[in-house]
């Protein structure tokens, strides 16, 4: 009898031993086609769905592999008909492929007759389709290929975009020569991709379009760069904010042969239109008089190359607008595909599959990213805040339990515990920031800091002229601070999973002495805070991360 850290059940849920000796093999073993539902402390339960395995087909995993890789970790056999499950799932996606007809245009064609007479009679699709060409064929109206690709998604039959894409206007862009400066005035230094970042570009490119999936500080921008390179055409960048923007530009200018004159901001304060232009997703999504007033920047030029920063993030709007975007090549970076509205179907069909994906723990294995140490600190309530608590109505409780006062008592001991290291605080109500950098003395960056300001502390930060930061949600995205090695979270919003790993994110650059990154999660013990601390705490504890768990009396023992 095998002893595998794995027992897989017909519900098409998997129970992982996690002090398994294997337990480590087990889990990046079943990472590109699993989902991690809940992870408590000894048995985590995955759960295989449709979109997962599809996502694995379409990043290369073969139904085959999936099926040995649960049974060669598996604990007892695996049940027959979830392993004929998974391999028809996995045939499902391509039974359906779009092409290029050299008479007709687009074209929707399957070998299975009988599915596409299937989703034709659908609803879903009625009016995104035209005339037959033959049995296995139907003329798809161009303007209606990314709304086709979602409706098939729903009904549980992908189509593999195999259509191509417009050539789009060149332009000139190249990764700089290892050799020479990456600045002016810069000394000559060794640089070229890590190996992770160039398999990353060949898997997106060879796939056409679709969805890198890096860990935070890993280097998502280089991709996005290397993608740019191989492209060599315009390029419109979708990024979070005005920060990150900046940010990229400065990468784009260190890293490849683009000047700053050839990149253009499209944002609140500037519309520079260039062969390179990076926009926020805030600008395309304003509205004015009901009408989205700057959509003209999706045609403004003949973009060959269509980057989203944070895909997980995408606005309901930006995806509309991608459904007329499918003849230009999309990547989308993200260092999550989790999406708490549940959206994941709608990134998959319009923007496209996952193409590349690495585990965090293998990164930081490499030495690209440090590691980390998180520890969830449980604060006990006082008798009147408890009964406050509990009596309060429901929509006031998380509030209530993430704003506790003697929350402010534990960031002090923790920021005392690390005399010599930069310091985040990140929190997500604004008048508990604000007690924080009042008893911290510490600079704080919110929402309605100005970009200029925003930039001067994340420099003062980077250059050590100030060790302590508080930061409301602002700092969830993008922003680069490699010298950061502590992050103290003090409340977040709800349960979300992506917003814990940008978190952890903003401490995991690699550090110059090795040192490990520390992540503390302060949480109100027998409240909502402590339910939602748990349900943040799902995707990291997915790529191998354990949190300890200290009372908040108890610290001593975490320094």
């Amino acid at each position: 009898m095998p002893d595998g850290p794995l027992i897989v059940q017909s519900d098409k849920s998997i129970l992982l031993e996690v002090d398994h000796p294997r337990a480590g093999d087990a889990r990046r073993a079943i990472a590109p086609f699993a989902e991690l539902e809940r992870a408590p402390e000894h048995i985590h339960t995955y759960r295989l769905t449709n979109l997962g395995l599809w996502n694995a087909r379409a990043a290369g995993h073969d139904a085959e592999q999936v099926v040995n890789t649960l049974i060669e970790h598996s604990r007892y056999p695996v049940p027959h008909a979830l392993l004929v499950d998974v391999a028809e799932t996995m045939g499902r996606y391509g039974r359906l492929t779009l092409h290029s007809h050299p008479v007709h245009g687009l074209v929707l064609e399957s070998t299975d007759r009988a599915v596409l007479a299937e989703v034709l009679k659908s609803k879903r699709t009625s009016g995104l389709v035209g005339e037959r060409v033959d049995e296995t064929t139907v003329v798809v109206h161009p303007s209606e290929r990314g709304n086709l690709k979602q409706a098939l998604v729903k009904l549980g039959w992908p189509a593999e975009d195999l259509a191509g894409y417009v050539d789009g206007e060149k332009h000139p862009i190249a990764l700089r020569s290892p050799t020479l400066p990456v600045t002016p005035g810069e000394e000559s230094h060794e640089w070229s991709p890590r190996p992770y970042q160039q398999q990353a570009v060949d898997g997106f490119f060879h796939g056409g379009s679709g969805v890198v999936v890096l860990p935070c500080g890993a280097g998502k921008t280089i991709v996005g760069a290397g993608a740019m390179a191989e492209s060599k055409t315009t390029t419109l960048i979708l990024v979070t904010n005005t920060v990150s923007a900046r940010q990229w530009r400065d990468e784009l200018v260190r890293r490849t042969s683009l000047t700053e004159d050839e990149i253009g901001e499209y944002s609140g304060s500037r519309k520079e239109i260039r062969p390179v232009t990076i926009a926020t997703y805030q600008v395309l999504t304003t509205k004015r008089k009901g009408v989205y007033s700057h959509l003209e920047l999706l045609d403004a030029r003949d973009w060959g190359l269509i980057v989203y920063d944070e895909v997980h993030l995408l606005p309901a709007p930006i995806f509309r607008m991608t459904a007329d975007l499918q003849a230009r090549r999309r990547l989308g970076l993200t260092a999550t595909l989790v999406r708490e509205d549940g959206r994941e179907d709608e990134v998959f069909s319009l923007i496209g599959p996952k193409r590349y994906d690495a585990p965090w723990k293998d990164i930081e294995a490499q030495g690209y990213i440090a590691p980390a140490d998180c520890v969830e600190v449980r604060l006990t309530l006082p008798e009147h805040e408890r009964m406050v608590y509990a009596t309060a109505e429901p929509e006031d409780k998380y509030r209530l339990a993430a704003c506790a006062p003697g929350k402010n008592r534990v960031v002090e001991r923790l920021v005392a515990d690390h005399p010599d290291d930069q310091v985040l605080v990140i929190g997500q109500y604004i008048d508990q920031l604000e007690d924080l950098a009042a008893h911290l003395d510490a600079p704080l960056i919110t929402g309605a800091t100005t970009v200029r300001e925003r930039q001067r502390l994340f420099g003062a930060f980077r250059s050590g002229e100030i060790s302590r930061l508080v930061v409301s949600k602002v700092a969830n995205f993008s922003i680069d601070l490699p010298e950061a090695s502590v992050a103290i979270q003090v409340s977040g919003s709800f349960g979300s999973r992506q917003e814990e790993a940008q978190r952890l994110g903003r401490v995991m650059r690699p550090k110059a002495d090795g040192r490990t990154a520390h992540f503390y999660a302060v949480v109100a013990r027998d409240t909502v805070d402590q339910d939602f601390a748990a349900h943040r705490q799902r995707f990291l504890a997915e790529q191998g991360y354990a949190y300890r768990i200290v009372d908040a009396e108890d610290l001593d023992q975490v320094a």
